[in-house]
């Protein structure tokens, strides 16, 4: 009985991870032009927040197949509005630097960002402050 239920927590572990995955490669894809620097910030962001190494790709494999197969960001940040107001930001962090990753950002994805603060009850004044912290990071 004991496994079953650490099997359980394992799977619904993971699925908010391939929630967040598929959000992750959302904003890589936005600017259609999904790059190897962009999945190595997503393969690193992912085990920073908990991924396992052996779970790590078909974490991204089935987080691929939610981006690939939904319309709409909301199937992706429900998982992350629940988590805390730190997690949040870290992810609102490694989503610019994704962003950033190619030097620059489009109309996409600075509209993305802008709805997900407003999806996230992220303060703009937090966004931009975070925004312009990755800019210079990769300038």
């Amino acid at each position: 009985m004991f496994f079953k239920k650490e099997e359980i927590n394992k799977k619904n572990e993971n699925d908010d991870l391939i929630k967040v995955a598929a959000l992750m490669i959302h904003a890589a894809k936005i600017d259609e032009n999904y790059s190897d620097q962009e999945e190595l910030i997503i393969k690193k962001a992912l085990i920073e927040i908990g991924a396992s190494e052996e779970n790590l790709k078909n974490i991204i494999k089935e987080g691929k197949k939610i981006e690939e197969n939904s319309n709409q960001i909301l199937d992706f940040t429900r998982e992350v509005k629940n988590m805390s107001d730190d997690k949040k930001l870290m992810i609102i962090e490694i989503l610019w630097k994704i962003i950033y990753s190619n030097k620059d950002a489009d109309i996409f994805e600075t509209n993305l960002m802008r709805r997900l603060a407003g999806l996230l009850y992220i303060d703009n004044k937090i966004m931009g402050d975070i925004k312009e912290k990755i800019k210079k990071e990769n300038l």
